[in-house]
């Protein structure tokens, strides 16, 4: 159960708006969301359109693992950088 795990997750808002955290309490009318380095947030659950699993800090490490580690200039060869 998302409550009792602190899972982290992504609620998306009927406005667009995503926020992420894990789920700390709910009942019938509402969540409480906690984030980290951001305030709690109470949200009624007639303003939330879906929640997902995940999100937080996994979703950044995936986000700068697709990047490329080093972009080389082509105008400058293997020879000029090794120093012969």
């Amino acid at each position: 159960m998302l409550g009792e795990k602190q899972k982290a997750v992504n609620v998306k808002l009927v406005d667009g708006e995503i926020v992420r955290g894990w789920i700390e309490y709910y009942d019938r009318n509402m969540i409480r969301l906690t984030r980290e380095g951001a305030p709690n947030l109470f949200i009624f659950k007639h303003e939330i359109m879906y929640i997902a699993e995940g999100g937080g800090r996994e979703v950044s490490r995936k986000r700068d693992a697709a990047k490329p580690a080093v972009q080389r200039d082509p105008g400058v060869n293997s020879a000029n950088e090794t120093g012969k």
